[in-house]
């Protein structure tokens, strides 16, 4: 028990919430966002033949979690997209991913550990996710405790509620 309290681990996890998402975090969100994309059968030929509508699904896969918690409470749909810089990685990232020659940024991510470790950032960002759209929830619905919950859970897994074929 002493080990535990000599590590002090509360005050490791407030000083891990504290470093800021962008832009490591939300490159490597970005980046395995859009390589789920590009598994989905059809992206690439979609990506070659209708580029701009390639790029607004990568836009809803990387910021459709936003979207989704703005129709909740009911704020403007494209707000998040005035974040610019945001925009223009996760653009960056989708281009890199679909059009970079002889897929040479595919391949690289894609290799397993370099991909690994993409994943692990990753669930850092859907934690850090969890947490603002609880916060932002709160801001609006004090006593609210469902909607809080719904919309952490909404923030955190877009692709969860997608209705698949299987």
């Amino acid at each position: 028990m002493e080990l535990l309290s000599a590590l002090s681990l509360g005050e490791l996890a407030l000083s891990f919430s504290r470093v800021p998402l962008f832009p490591v975090f939300d490159l490597s969100y970005f980046i395995v966002s859009i390589l789920y994309l590009k598994y989905e059968p059809g992206a690439v030929e979609l990506s070659r033949r209708h580029p701009m509508a390639s790029w607004l699904c990568a836009m809803l896969h990387c910021f459709g979690s936003y979207i989704l918690a703005d129709l909740l409470l009911g704020e403007p749909l494209i707000d998040y997209f005035s974040n610019n810089s945001s925009v223009l990685l996760a653009s960056a990232i989708w281009y890199l991913i679909f059009f970079c020659p002889l897929d040479l940024f595919y391949k690289c991510v894609c290799f397993l550990p370099v991909k690994l470790i993409f994943v692990a950032m990753k669930e850092v960002v859907r934690v850090r996710k969890i947490a603002v759209g609880i916060h932002h929830a709160h801001h609006h619905y004090h006593h609210g405790w469902f909607v809080m919950i719904a919309t952490g859970w909404v923030k955190a897994a877009p692709r969860g509620l997608e209705a698949r074929d299987q």
